[in-house]
């Protein structure tokens, strides 16, 4: 008895500080500054006042101009999310990341519908301001998807803002957003992120050696 009661005990220690405030603002802004997750975004008023609000971010060795074509083409059926396909896959997303630019998913505006999977709400192009800003809104107007380009020393700062909506009656779905969906998509967020990054870096020209 004595052991079993060591063992929860030891669960609800893990349990509490994977699922304790601090724990949660990490999932939420890991990578972003402070600065960054205060930061008004284009889009944070299409879905304005709502509990669940993530900021990440990463820095990305490479001008913004050369960061706009991978973020552009993404999209379930284009070219897909650069994070775990077999995952969004699973949910039949039709998810397949492309390791080069695609001329043919090039061309976006606002007004334009991206599908999300063959069952899931399309996201609508609510910002395209390139290559600054482009911003997404679910069609049931429960999502916003956010992603800035920000210059910084000759590079970018690559930010990921999601806003969405959860009704406040639904304790399952509140639950099942802090216990899964928080830590599920910091997951796939960063290797999404990370992924952008490595595509847009190593799609330069390789620079020039000084000579000594």
């Amino acid at each position: 008895m004595r052991r079993l009661a060591q063992g929860l005990t030891g669960v609800a220690l893990l349990a509490a500080l994977a699922y304790g405030p601090w724990a949660r603002r990490w999932y939420l802004t890991c990578g972003a500054t402070p600065e960054e997750v205060e930061r008004r975004m284009p889009g944070d008023d299409l879905l304005p006042g709502t509990e669940l609000v993530s900021t990440r971010a990463v820095t990305i060795d490479a001008p913004p101009e050369a960061v706009w074509p991978w973020l552009v083409q993404m999209g379930s059926g284009r070219a897909g999310a650069y994070t775990y396909d077999w995952i969004e896959n699973l949910l039949g997303l039709d998810m397949h990341s492309a390791d080069r630019i695609l001329p043919e998913f090039q061309r976006l505006a606002v007004g334009d519908v991206l599908p999300l999977g063959p069952d899931g709400p399309g996201m609508r192009v609510e910002v395209c301001d390139h290559p600054r800003t482009l911003a997404f809104r679910s069609q049931d107007g429960d999502w916003v998807w956010i992603f800035g380009l920000y210059p910084q020393w000759g590079g970018t700062r690559l930010v990921s803002r999601n806003r969405i909506a959860v009704p406040r009656a639904a304790l399952g779905r509140r639950v099942a957003n802090r216990v899964l969906l928080e830590p599920g998509s910091l997951i796939m967020e960063r290797h999404m992120l990370t992924g952008i990054r490595n595509r847009a870096e190593s799609s330069l020209p390789a620079r020039a050696s000084v000579p000594a």
